[in-house]
């Protein structure tokens, strides 16, 4: 059992999608008070039937609380939530520290930090990963950069959360980059799935049988492993949607150009999610990205016959 170090801090998570409710959950379970912000009535009171304080006013929560996570989905959400014409982050006190968690592009995290250091925040850039599953079991990986002095405040909470926090460093903008590379590689891993599982089983082999081969063999990652399974058992249920990946590489492919850099995989496997989004599969899990390629190659991935 993880073991806390305590604190009287309240506590905001504002964004209760699929990693930031868990991770709200796991802060409540831990003893912090936690209050958690989401436009959606239904998902505000299954946290308060957590034993969270659900809110749809983020005034409110941030107003009472030093310490504000952010998980919200893309730089222009967090801009506008955070810094707009009606933003929350007017509402905060002096020295709250807002921990930003959402996957943006390094230098839209760096802009925000600094208006937001300029109201009298801090900030510890904090991207997350391990999807769904860890952040229900607190078991996230968290790559962040920030002050020593943000760490420290901030050490005890991310202790509920997460399972591994690496510090990258004093400088906003470096977990960014850091969290741009992890979700190169995952994109790009799920698209390879994709295509390996719609090939496999064009050639007749069993999809079952691929995934218990090639999790045990060297074709394998964690990848393959934890959105194998999803095709496996033929369970799209969205837990990371196809769109999300349109995005994170789009961030790549951006970023990429800007410091003059082609990124030849991240960029194909770009394409094949946004072929698919505009193809109406945006909202599907992402491993359904594996059901796509089979059917733009005029055949179902889980049909017995082809």
């Amino acid at each position: 059992m993880k073991e806390y170090g305590m604190t009287d801090k309240n506590i905001t998570v504002i964004g209760l999608g699929s990693m930031g409710f868990g991770a709200a959950c796991c802060l409540v379970e831990a003893g912090f008070t936690t209050h958690g912000v989401d436009i959606r009535n239904d998902v505000v009171t299954a946290f308060c039937q957590r034993g969270g304080i659900g809110t749809t006013d983020g005034h409110m929560a941030v107003r009472n609380s030093s310490i504000v996570f952010v998980f919200l989905v893309s730089a222009n959400d967090v801009q506008s939530v955070l810094l707009g014409d009606n933003g929350i982050a007017r509402s905060a006190q002096p020295d709250t520290i807002f921990v930003l968690c959402s996957t943006m592009p390094p230098q839209r995290t760096i802009a925000i930090a600094h208006t937001l250091e300029n109201m009298g925040m801090r900030v510890l850039d904090a991207p997350v990963s391990g999807g769904q599953v860890k952040a229900n079991s607190g078991d996230l990986t968290v790559m962040a950069s920030g002050a020593d002095n943000v760490f420290a405040d901030v050490d005890p909470v991310l202790s509920a959360i997460a399972a591994k926090v690496f510090r990258l460093g004093n400088t906003i903008g470096i977990g960014s980059n850091m969290k741009m590379i992890n979700q190169l590689l995952a994109g790009t891993h799920i698209a390879v799935m994709g295509e390996a599982f719609a090939l496999a089983r064009k050639v007749g082999l069993d999809i079952s049988a691929v995934y218990d081969v090639i999790t045990q063999s060297a074709g394998s990652s964690w990848v393959f492993e934890n959105r194998g399974a999803h095709v496996r058992d033929a369970d799209y249920t969205p837990r990371s949607a196809i769109d999300i990946f349109v995005k994170d590489l789009g961030i790549v492919h951006n970023e990429a150009t800007t410091v003059d850099f082609t990124p030849a995989f991240a960029t194909m496997a770009w394409h094949l999610f946004q072929q698919a989004s505009e193809n109406g599969w945006g909202q599907q899990d992402d491993a359904a990205l594996a059901k796509w390629i089979a059917e733009k190659n005029g055949f179902s991935l889980h049909d017995d016959t082809i």
